[in-house]
């Protein structure tokens, strides 16, 4: 039986954990903060505190066109689009939906694992994916509790889903050449770039006096999260594992946004507590070591 990559697991669950976190306090934030500021604070905090990753290891190869490439499109799809079609959506739903929304991401990542990197999808993790795809349903069939939430916003946080997803799927492309922290800083620095127009024309007649310390102080722990500590822990645990099987880790981000929801006040039905269930069963499904040669 091959080793089981224990340390990737554990890094891939605090990853998304840290991220469903943040999701739910991003309701607070959007609330003091306009969105591409928000977004533009988030990217400028985050590039002053990983400027050390920026330095090319001795050990890697220059980066080439393909590399570019990918780096763009990662941080376009997985910072820049996922992070407004999550903002967005979180000011027209609940936290506790937007959770069982995101927990969609990982089908979404074994369909492009498939067609993208042809990743062979064992039984295990497509019974993984199966169940919290299965959740998803139970909870739609029923009326859901906390903030109203409109189809626009629905729509958004389902964009945010395969945003992600690509972010997966892209991401295990570029963890073959360079490292975790040099990855999280590129990123990082394109998702400023792109973001930092809207910023700066939001920002203009913004009253920076008007947001809280909290507020100030939740928006540094936002920063430090999304773009600088989630970003390099998935990525180091991305490197040993299939995208799909990583893909099934993302079931730990509705977890964490619903504890964060019940903190902010939003109920959590029965029907929600056995989607989050199923989504942790999944996990066991697509991680358990298997009897015999391997899964």
């Amino acid at each position: 039986m091959p080793a089981i990559p224990w340390r990737a697991y554990a890094l891939l669950a605090a990853s998304t954990s840290l991220v469903g976190s943040y999701v739910g306090l991003s309701k607070l934030l959007v609330a003091s903060f306009p969105v591409f500021l928000l977004a533009g604070l988030r990217f400028g905090i985050a590039a002053l505190l990983m400027l050390p990753w920026l330095k090319k290891p001795a050990h890697e190869a220059p980066l080439d066109a393909r590399a570019k490439r990918l780096l763009f499109l990662e941080s376009f799809l997985g910072n820049f689009l996922f992070s407004l079609c999550m903002l967005f959506g979180l000011r027209q739903s609940s936290a506790v939906v937007a959770g069982v929304i995101m927990a969609g991401i990982p089908a979404a990542v074994a369909l492009l694992s498939r067609v993208v990197l042809h990743e062979r999808l064992s039984g295990r993790t497509l019974a993984g994916i199966a169940c919290a795809v299965g959740g998803i349903a139970l909870v739609a069939s029923g009326r859901q509790g906390g903030a109203e939430t409109t189809p626009l916003g629905a729509a958004l946080l389902l964009a945010a889903v395969f945003c992600e997803a690509c972010y997966v799927v892209i991401g295990k492309q570029l963890t073959a050449g360079l490292g975790p922290k040099r990855i999280s800083a590129l990123i990082n620095l394109w998702g400023l770039t792109l973001v930092a127009p809207l910023a700066v024309w939001q920002g203009w007649g913004f009253d920076f006096s008007a947001p809280r310390l909290l507020d100030w102080g939740l928006l540094g722990y936002y920063a430090a999260t999304a773009s600088v500590v989630t970003v390099w822990l998935w990525m180091a645990g991305l490197r040993r594992l299939p995208a799909a099987q990583a893909g099934v880790f993302m079931v730990f981000l509705p977890v964490s946004t619903a504890l964060v929801g019940l903190a902010l006040g939003e109920p959590i039905s029965a029907l929600q507590a056995v989607t989050y269930g199923l989504a942790l069963s999944g996990v066991l499904l697509a991680t358990w070591p298997a009897r015999g040669a391997g899964r």
